[in-house]
């Protein structure tokens, strides 16, 4: 199974004291970076749910969020917050000196003001639980929804590899007829050379062509690695760094064919290879 780095997962789970939710999502990375977001009455369970993570991936930029929403009844306590109601007293003191026409604060404008009054709701004892449980669950619809995209990745690259085969298959067969080609413009050559007393100038010319005109080594490592790509991605797993390499591999080989190219269709094959494996490349970014 290949799996994408990019995912997401939503999952929400009513509780007799409110509502528990946890939201993972994440996006390419080279390593794993997990951000986590949790409540106070959660924070001890972090350890725990970082190696919960952990376990389930490999790669990526990953950011989980856990929320509860307490909810408030009539057994509520309300707290208030004296520190900060005295340092807003103050504070209010301090501006009616500097612009003793603007009218002064009310109280119920001070209680609501954010934190100084807050209705205290126990979390239940089963919170830590059910977190747990919530976040496993998510976890499955999360390596579900990476395991769609990387469906989908899969298919891109192997209908790239595919094209990149026909490129290789069409070339293949020109061989022996660019070789008796160019065979045919070194005869002339020589033939002009040994006219005008040149050897070493044909000795050279004759080196050259053996390097230039022998592009089969290029073609035969072209289909291994097409081969081992698609070895690959039936196997599946963490590939994303594998599948980086060939492409390395695969653009050397791409590279050499043009700078070997003695006709239009090799310089052709190797430009329409490096545009597929830049396609495949962009793609493999986002494999874990």
């Amino acid at each position: 199974m290949i799996l994408s780095m990019t995912g997401f997962a939503s999952i929400q789970r009513e509780l007799p004291g409110g509502t528990l939710s946890i939201e993972l999502r994440s996006v390419n990375h080279r390593f794993l970076d997990l951000t986590l977001r949790t409540p106070e009455e959660l924070r001890p369970l972090e350890g725990g749910m970082r190696e919960r993570v952990a376990s389930k991936l490999a790669r990526g930029k990953v950011e989980c969020r856990v929320n509860w929403n307490a909810r408030v009844g009539a057994e509520a306590a309300l707290q208030l917050n004296t520190e900060l109601l005295q340092q807003l007293l103050a504070a209010a003191a301090v501006a009616k000196k500097i612009a003793p026409q603007v009218s002064e604060l009310q109280l119920g404008e001070l209680l609501r003001w954010p934190g100084v009054l807050s209705a205290q709701v126990a979390a239940p004892e089963s919170l830590g639980t059910a977190c747990l449980e919530v976040l496993d669950e998510a976890l499955l619809d999360f390596s579900a929804s990476r395991s769609r995209e990387g469906d989908k990745l899969k298919a891109h690259l192997l209908e790239r590899i595919a094209g990149m085969q026909i490129i290789v298959d069409d070339v293949t067969p020109l061989i022996p007829q660019l070789a008796a080609a160019y065979e045919s413009r070194m005869k002339a050559r020589f033939l002009d050379a040994l006219s005008s007393n040149e050897d070493e100038r044909v000795r050279q010319e004759i080196v050259i062509f053996a390097q230039k005109i022998d592009i089969d080594e290029e073609l035969s490592r072209l289909n291994a690695h097409f081969s081992e790509i698609r070895r690959i991605l039936e196997k599946g797993g963490s590939v994303g760094k594998r599948l980086d390499f060939l492409m390395q591999e695969l653009n050397r080989e791409a590279n050499t064919l043009g700078s070997k190219s003695v006709s239009a269709e090799t310089s052709r094959a190797s430009i329409e290879l490096k545009v597929l494996i830049e396609q495949m490349r962009e793609q493999i970014q986002n494999i874990e």
